[in-house]
Order: structure tokens, then sequence, then C-alpha cells
């Protein structure tokens, strides 16, 4: 992978982009999707480098645990709290997230019952096999590349007769949120850069619609240096050549119809529901729910959850702004300040994608 952070390449794929630009009426402005890609741009340097082209980067709302509403989290931390012999697990960024009713990681846990960190949904599923006893559930978030292995650990469960594991399920769609940000007219989006993970599942089809009914360039790219220029690049010729479509700058990883075995996955125990998104509100379609036929591993439904959507961030905490790409992360006047990783006010200063973290990590000072 050495030649996508050489650096003359990077210097030439540098050129031919502000040649480009400079060939173009006006600055552009792209938002890249992925918080990988924001983590990518301010760690080598990218960003300063790219805007010196005349291109602007905008952070999107491709972090899961940042667009997790505050109120899920406190589904959780109501299980967990009100739940005696119980496990509750989830990944290491979503315990930090702050809400009314304090984060997972400081809140007590009811008697025999505890919190767990894991680093992938089996082991979760495993924690269920070995403690027969208690209720193990399974705080699941992500987006399309994590969705089927969640999915999985309901299908092995319940085909095992394992009746002690759910998932309490925060499971989103990247799609429809671009939808919404277009379509709400609050910022000016020339371009995007499309998720290689996210990418990697669902191909290139389900994003042509923002070519195809509003105009606007895409590229799917990695996550090296290169590999986000060359989608930048073709945004670009995209734009000169005054046609839109979905490029795929990313095949050594993305094929044109993504993995068509996860798809099938989601397909069989998955639908389509309407979603509340951190920033963002109800957005069409854009969550996943289990199907019917597993609705014994679905923990809202297991424990008949009660979830009061529309609530605001916490008193202050602009997190909301800079998912919609409204804000820079330092606007905020929290950030820094009353807001910091190790004292997170927002979750877009706890997750390792989020854009708040990359701008204090990179740009502090």
């Amino acid at each position: 992978m050495k030649e996508f952070k050489d650096k003359k390449v990077i210097q030439a794929l540098l050129a031919e982009i502000e040649k480009k630009v400079r060939s173009l009426s006006s600055p552009v402005r792209i938002m890249e999707v992925c918080g990988t890609h924001t983590m990518t741009a301010h760690r080598y340097g990218l960003k300063r480098l790219i805007e010196k082209t005349g291109v602007e980067l905008i952070s999107g709302p491709g972090c899961p645990v940042c667009i997790t509403p505050n109120e899920i989290h406190e589904a959780a931390i109501e299980l967990i709290t009100r739940k005696e012999n119980f496990i509750l697990t989830t990944f290491g960024d979503m315990t930090r997230v702050p809400t009314r009713k304090g984060s997972l990681q400081t809140i007590v846990p009811a008697p025999d019952s505890r919190m767990s960190i894991v680093y992938s949904p089996e082991e979760s599923l495993e924690k269920a096999r070995r403690n027969p006893d208690k209720e193990v559930v399974f705080f699941g978030v992500g987006f399309e590349t994590t969705i089927p292995a969640i999915a999985m650990t309901v299908r092995e469960a319940l085909e095992e007769g394992l009746s002690n594991y759910a998932v309490l399920s925060a499971l989103w769609l990247i799609p429809p949120p671009l939808k919404a940000i277009v379509e709400s007219r609050e910022i000016a989006i020339d371009g995007f850069l499309y998720p290689g993970h996210v990418s990697a599942i669902i191909g290139e089809k389900p994003y042509r619609f923002i070519a195809e009914e509003y105009g606007i360039p895409g590229a799917i790219t990695g996550f090296e240096p290169s590999d986000m220029l060359l989608g930048i690049l073709s945004v670009l010729e995209q734009k000169e050549r005054g046609k839109a479509e979905v490029a795929n700058a990313y095949t050594r990883v993305v094929r044109p119809s993504g993995n068509l075995t996860a798809l099938a996955v989601m397909d069989e125990m998955l639908e389509p529901k309407d979603a509340y998104w951190r920033g963002l509100g109800l957005i069409p379609q854009s969550g996943l729910k289990f199907k019917k036929k597993y609705a014994a591993c679905d923990a809202e439904k297991k424990y008949r959850l009660k979830i009061e959507w529309g609530s605001e961030d916490l008193p202050g905490c602009r997190c909301g702004e800079v998912l919609r790409g409204l804000i820079q992360p330092p606007q905020c006047p929290l950030f820094s300040e009353k807001c910091n990783p190790d004292s997170p006010f927002g979750p877009c200063m706890v997750s390792f994608e989020g854009a708040c973290l990359i701008h204090y990590k990179y740009h502090r000072g």
C-alpha cells in the first residue's frame, strides 16, 4: 500500500486537482460522508492541502456512534440499571456517549448485572452461550458494514435455541440521510465522497439517485491519502464534463453489485423503518428492524421498551450541526473546553470517527 501514501503521487494528484478547479467557474464543496475519510484527511494533513487547491471538504453523517440518538442510549441505560441478572454488551465508544441519564460508563448496574465491552457481535453471542442463567443484550450499532454480522448472531441464537440473547438495534442505512441533506438545502454540496466500507456491502447502485435526480457527482473511495484524492479528482472531472455519476475509485475492494451474500442476509432478516438520526431528525426508511420471524431476539420488543423520540442534544452541544456539515467543530462554544476527549459532552467528541475528536486530536492549538 506504499504507493497510496507516496509523496510524489500525492503531490501530482494535488496538482491535477488544482488544475481542474481552475477550469471551473467557482470553488468546489465536497462532503466526505464517512468518518474514516475525515480521519484520513486530517491525520495526513490533506485537508489543508486540498483546501489550498480550491476544494472545501465537509464532514458528513458517516459516524454511527455520532448519529445514534440519545433515546436509544437511554433505553440501554434503563435495561442495565433496572434489570437484575443481566449483561449488556456493546462497542467501547458507545459506553462513553453522554445523555440526560449519564453514560453507560458512569451508571451503576442493577444487582448481578454488568456492562461488557466487546469487539464483535459474535463475542456477545458467546457470552449468552457461557451465561445461560443471565439475559444478554447486545447494544448493536452500525451502518451496512456492520449490520450483516449483527444479524447473523440473531440467526445463530435462534438456530441454537438460545432464549437469553437479544439485540437492541441501532442499525442505519447511509443513502437516505444523504437525500435528506440534499433536500434540506441547508448547505450547497457539489459532490460526495461515498464510504468505501459501506460500498463494499451495498455496491454502486444505491447512490445513483443522487446523480440522476439531483445532478450531484460522487465517487466511492478508499481510505488511503491517494484514494481520497482520486475520489476528489473524479468528482471534479464529472463537474468538468457536466455529467454526474457514481464513480468507483475503490475497485480493488468495491464491486458494482456489492457483497451479494451480505445483502441476502440483510434482506432475509431485516426490513426498513423510518428512523431518527441525531441532528437530522426523522428520515424515512433510513433504519432497519428485525422481521417478525426474528422478533424473539429484538430487545425493543422482548423487553417492551418504550422509546420516546425527539429529544435534543444536551444543552449547548452542536453535534447535530456538525453532522449536517453546517459548522466545523471549533465553531461549537463547548469545543476543547467543556467538551474534550477526557470529558466529552457530545458523541462527536467520543468516537474515533467523530469530527470533533478528529479536530481536537490534529488541530488543537
